[in-house]
């Protein structure tokens, strides 16, 4: 692929969303650059990522900690947990959908906010907020859901690349914490991303001392980009 390099621009520092005792600043691609699925294919692999249509990654001073992650899905075997987790979700169905606003994929996103982000900017949204933050007007966006008896449960937003997949969101009903529905929608995607024949599962990005990140370093074998290469991480 013939890549032109897209203008670029710098935030001022900010307060890190993930490590309150961090300042932060984020390098964005200007958003009049014409955008396809194929140029943010190639800035995934730069540690880039989007929200909304807007892509990012954070560029920090004095702090590396954001570490975009990958998996090599065809190198993937779930763990003992994993396949337990499997095993307690065989009465969730699953199907694909192309990316849009709805009223109830709206009141899922409102109550996953509510319970988990409740202390944050994102805990009251408008479906305005839904939209401009998931949906993506230059790239091929799906929403996968996920439904116990019809009702919906989860709904992972999930980009499709010439050779990935890249879990952009996942959103579910908290109260269901014990069929751990995050981790489902990974190992959902990942079985998606071997049977497309693609290589690569993108997970966004890993801090090693923020607890809400764990879950990914369970998803072996893990590549992290450090220093302009991925490499192993886990």
């Amino acid at each position: 692929m013939e890549t032109y390099l897209p203008s670029l621009h710098l935030t001022q520092p900010h307060s890190c969303g993930y490590l309150p005792a961090h300042d932060a600043a984020t390098l964005f691609v200007d958003p009049s650059w014409p955008m396809d699925s194929e140029l943010y294919g190639w800035l995934l692999q730069q540690g880039f990522r989007r929200s909304g249509s807007h892509v990012y990654r954070p560029f920090c001073d004095h702090c590396r900690e954001c570490v975009p992650v990958r998996l090599p899905v065809n190198q993937f075997r779930p763990q003992r947990t994993q396949k337990r987790i499997l095993a307690k979700n065989r009465d969730v169905t699953v199907s694909l959908h192309p990316a849009s606003y709805n009223e109830e994929r709206f009141a899922l996103y409102t109550h996953y906010l509510t319970i988990r982000h409740a202390d944050g900017p994102m805990a009251t949204p408008s479906p305005s907020d839904f939209c401009d933050f998931l949906l993506c007007d230059w790239g091929e966006t799906q929403f996968v859901e996920f439904r116990l008896r019809q009702r919906l449960v989860a709904v992972a937003v999930m980009d499709v690349l010439p050779d990935a997949l890249s879990a952009a969101y996942t959103f579910y009903d908290p109260t269901q914490f014990h069929r751990s529905l995050g981790s489902l929608a990974i190992l959902w995607q990942i079985t998606h991303a071997v049977q497309q024949q693609l290589t690569w599962l993108y997970l966004g990005y890993w801090i090693k001392d923020c607890r809400k990140m764990t879950y990914k370093s369970r998803f072996r074998p893990l590549e992290g980009y450090i220093m302009h290469q991925w490499g192993p991480l886990v």
